[in-house]
């Protein structure tokens, strides 16, 4: 069996999340909504999304600039994981 040990890192602006996402016939995934903290927080609107790295948190992934409760978010899908950034 192979065991995986991950290396303890915090960086206060990256925020591991679950995502509920929808998936198109053609692949796409668009996020619904993220739970943080014991809340569930909907996306309101995404505005973009591209290929992009994340110079505060650290780590790349496809990048969903999108409004979460209000304020502007970058949502990241880094291989398997979510995380997130709020925009200042």
């Amino acid at each position: 069996m192979i065991q995986f040990t991950e290396t303890e890192y915090h960086n206060p602006n990256k925020h591991y999340v679950v995502v509920k996402a929808q998936f198109d016939l053609e692949g796409n995934i668009l996020p619904l909504s993220i739970i943080y903290e014991d809340a569930e927080w909907e996306v309101d609107r995404i505005v973009d999304i591209r290929p992009a790295a994340s110079l505060k948190s650290g780590g790349a992934g496809m990048r969903y600039t999108c409004y979460i409760n209000g304020r502007k978010t970058y949502l990241f899908l880094e291989e398997t994981r979510w995380f997130f950034e709020i925009c200042e």
